[in-house]
């Protein structure tokens, strides 16, 4: 199913003005995971007799995803996305705002597909999030005192809540009782929450061409994260460090002090904890969704940041 997503995914951005499809087309050719529409399509039973339904599901989702890069890497002032120069970088910040629009809308349209209006108005919440969460994020910014509390309530709106939708979505089109649905969006939840933390550590110990970024792009835009909130309760004394990064001080040996840090143990012990949670979530019958994949997924999530 994921190869007739590609596809649908191609087909939905397609044929509108050139102006958004083709920078969407090139986003899209970028690449990725598509680690949630492989949430959605495993969330439903093998065989699930609305395939069609599915794919829309699993597309629009997807497109919520990029249509966030799109939008984040703007705010966020980044030059690269997936090695790639970001649709803001290439063609400005207008164009940045016109591409990311245009995949939000894409996306609702093709949902609507599925007929299911309980389906648009549970993305359409986890989108909400998602803006919340990013507007957490830009009041946060350089904020040293960020207490850890505050960093994972960012995270379940900014990360988690599209990934729990899309297990939510699975559910749902594939005909899963409400125990079912809810118990695999908490383990989408958890899976989102820990694959956010890595990611976060992933910016201080993660060379360039792994990343598709450079290294340390968090410090520098002033985006404070677990392993940095933790690395400053036990040393304090770091913070006049980070702060100078605003005045061009070196990213790379911060990172090479923060990579090695009791802070990034901790942060990725607490990463581990959420994939252990989203383990018990699956823990049961899944009305036909199948636990070892999702297990699988979950693994893969330590196993790509570890």
């Amino acid at each position: 199913m994921l190869t007739a997503c590609e596809e649908r995914l191609h087909a939905v951005v397609s044929g509108f003005a050139q102006e958004v499809s083709a920078p969407a087309n090139e986003t899209l050719a970028a690449g990725g995971k598509r680690l949630r529409p492989l949430l959605v399509f495993c969330c439903a039973p093998r065989g699930a007799a609305d395939a069609g339904g599915l794919i829309s599901a699993a597309t629009a989702v997807e497109l919520v995803h990029m249509a966030t890069l799109v939008h984040d890497d703007l705010i966020d002032r980044a030059t690269l996305r997936r090695g790639r120069p970001t649709v803001a970088r290439a063609l400005g910040a207008e164009a940045a705002v016109r591409v990311g629009d245009f995949l939000f809308a894409r996306a609702f349209g093709e949902l609507t597909r599925t007929r299911s209006p309980r389906a648009v108005q549970a993305l359409a919440g986890a989108a909400l999030d998602l803006s919340q969460g990013e507007m957490d994020q830009q009041r946060a910014a350089h904020d040293l005192t960020l207490t850890e509390e505050a960093y994972l309530a960012r995270c379940r709106r900014k990360t988690a809540a599209l990934f729990a939708v899309a297990c939510r979505l699975g559910a749902m089109m594939g005909g899963a009782t409400p125990e079912v649905e809810a118990r695999l969006g908490a383990f989408g939840e958890q899976v989102g929450m820990a694959f956010q933390i890595f990611d976060d550590i992933l910016d201080l110990t993660g060379s360039p061409a792994k990343t598709g970024k450079p290294r340390g792009t968090d410090l520098k835009e002033g985006t404070v994260t677990l392993p940095v909130i933790l690395a400053l309760q036990s040393e304090p004394a770091l913070a006049p460090q980070i702060q100078a990064l605003g005045n061009g001080g070196g990213v790379d040996v911060l990172c090479d002090r923060l990579a090695v840090h009791a802070g990034v143990v901790a942060a990725r012990a607490r990463a581990l904890g959420f994939v252990a949670a989203a383990r018990e979530s699956v823990e049961g019958g899944l009305d036909g969704a199948e636990a070892a994949v999702l297990l699988e997924i979950a693994d893969g999530v330590v196993d790509r940041f570890g």
